[in-house]
């Protein structure tokens, strides 16, 4: 697997983010809906990723500035031709390894609460993503789950080991 940052131009995004779209249209009412369209995510306050297998697109994800110590992540999607087989994972590990070398302290995402969702929620789960209040310019939602990722977590853990180890 390759992961690039994506100018967004190809036909074959395009269409992954049409159908990311799609999906969150159909299963949100509107006002609920906060994937960033194409002109979004061009935007210079987001970086944008694309993971391909040879020259198959495999899955998108973004990481969209918010203040210095924080981003948020958007538009996570995997190909259907890729489901369950770790490209999520893979591209998540790569989004978070990114949002640490920017020095950002906390990684935020907002995900929907149906159960769409699950599986989405099961995978920030995995990688130590906690539910958490509306963030930035987000409200209560009850068809949203908003969740954190505190990048320092480890490194506060390790210095307190280090301390009482002493």
């Amino acid at each position: 697997m390759n992961i690039i940052i994506d100018d967004l131009q190809g036909h074959a995004i395009q269409a992954l983010l049409q159908a990311h779209l799609t999906d969150m249209n159909a299963t949100a009412p509107a006002a609920s809906v906060h994937a960033l369209d194409l002109t979004e995510l061009q935007h210079h306050s987001v970086t944008f990723w694309s993971i391909w297998d040879q020259h198959q697109l495999a899955g998108c994800g973004a990481i969209k500035y918010l203040t210095t110590t924080s981003a948020e992540i958007k538009s996570m999607r995997t190909s259907d031709n890729f489901r369950a087989q770790g490209v999520a994972s893979q591209l998540l590990q790569h989004i978070i390894t990114h949002a640490k070398t920017q020095g950002y302290q906390q990684l935020n995402l907002e995900t929907g609460s149906m159960d769409f969702f699950a599986p989405s929620r099961a995978l920030y789960t995995k990688h130590g993503f906690i539910e958490c209040p509306p963030f930035a310019d987000y409200q209560p939602d009850p068809h949203s789950t908003f969740m954190t990722l505190d990048l320092l977590a480890k490194k506060k853990n390790a210095a307190a080991f280090f301390l009482l180890s002493w």
